[in-house]
């Protein structure tokens, strides 16, 4: 496999894990970058930008992050509160007085980042057209009764992530999550990350594509818990419910779908853009300004939800937007926030090292918060910095 790219000393061992990534998993065409301090200090991609194509993967080869988009569509829900716009222990109605029928009148602002709203599922579910409407999706999810009492347990809401954030930005606002994100996140940072994918960039997006796992040499396969398997299988099942509030799943190849701004789910970004994002969390970047405050920093991985999740099954923590360092979803050390998105991408920041982190990958896996490729260059990294 040609590597291209570069590595800062020591961090070597990144490298071998990403060709290794390659030769074993079977990657097809991705990007790793790391950023130590707010200076880049790992720079790799390899293989095809479409994963049934043959072009080079390039430098600035993007892709769909799926839920990795929840991370950075959070920071601009805390950037509001930083900035004294948002509240975010007020009930969502003070904003978004819709909100608040069917039972929703005491949801709070942060329940909706913390996976506590009790609104993961549709009862009627949106096509991808309609999906794609933030007027629709967020009458919707406005209209839903809670499954649950809104703040008392949580589960991952997978799709409605999108409406819950999208409308409650725009409430705040008067502007479109992508709109804000652009001018406020990725223009000031020149991060290469879009909600909402402009024309001008089209190109530079390769197509995506659900791959199967390499076999095992050791004829082993491995398989999810049963508990897990059945919840995934079972039409009834908040787990099959939560990520089918989209009917059917959209082509994520489609120019109008990239097109759309879907906070859960349709981020586009290059693995530099997706680091340099979460470096500009904890820190400067390359001597320029930070997004967060130290304060801020602690509100986003300060735990709010812990424990057996409604909708994934297994054991999820959250802090405010993001996922926390835990079996379900292992990150660089128990200080880290970010978020994976399904079978594939991950992006990062651990601020007590003072690394950030992302991977964007085309194929993407059955796996939900732990893709293995992720995983063993996060092992790699720890190698790097002496703590495995």
């Amino acid at each position: 496999m040609d590597v291209n790219g570069a590595v800062a000393e020591g961090f070597e061992p990144v490298r071998e894990a990403f060709v290794r990534n390659f030769d074993v998993l079977g990657d097809r065409g991705a990007a790793v970058a790391v950023y130590r301090d707010g200076h880049r200090v790992v720079d790799l991609w390899a293989g095809t930008r479409d994963v049934d194509g043959t072009e080079p993967w390039q430098r600035g080869t993007a892709q769909i992050v799926r839920s990795a988009t929840k991370g950075v569509a959070a920071a601009v829900l805390l950037l509001l509160h930083q900035r004294g716009e948002l509240d975010l222990d007020a009930p969502v109605s003070t904003y978004w007085p819709e909100f608040k029928a069917a039972g929703k009148e005491r949801t709070r602002v942060w329940h909706l980042l913390a996976h506590r709203a009790g609104v993961p599922v549709l009862d009627t579910p949106l096509t991808p057209a309609q999906a794609a409407d933030p007027v629709l999706g967020a009458e919707a999810v406005a209209a839903q009764a809670p499954v649950w009492e809104p703040g008392t347990d949580h589960g991952y809401h997978a799709q409605t992530y999108s409406w819950l954030t999208g409308e409650l930005v725009r409430r705040v606002t008067g502007r479109e999550i992508g709109e804000w994100i652009a001018a406020e996140i990725a223009g000031p940072l020149g991060a290469d990350l879009w909600l909402g994918l402009p024309d001008g960039e089209r190109a530079r997006a390769g197509r995506v594509a659900q791959i199967d796992p390499p076999a095992d040499p050791r004829g082993l396969r491995l398989r999810p818990k049963r508990e897990v398997s059945e919840a995934y299988a079972d039409p009834a099942s908040l787990t099959r419910r939560a990520f089918a509030a989209i009917t059917p799943l959209p082509d994520e190849n489609d120019p109008a779908y990239r097109a759309a701004a879907l906070p859960a789910s349709n981020g586009v970004a290059t693995a530099d853009g997706l680091a340099r994002f979460y470096a500009s969390l904890i820190g400067e970047v390359d001597g320029g300004s930070r997004l967060f405050t130290p304060e801020t920093v602690e509100l986003a991985r300060a735990e709010r939800s812990a424990g057996p999740d409604r909708v994934l099954v297994v054991a999820t923590s959250f802090g405010l937007g993001y996922m926390l360092h835990g079996a379900a979803s292992p990150l660089l050390s128990p200080a880290s926030f970010g978020h994976p998105g399904r079978g594939g991408a991950l992006g990062f920041a651990d601020p007590e090292s003072g690394i950030a982190f992302g991977y964007v990958t085309n194929g993407f896996r059955k796996s939900v918060t732990a893709d293995p490729r992720a995983q063993a260059l996060v092992r790699a990294l720890r190698v790097s910095l002496g703590s495995a």
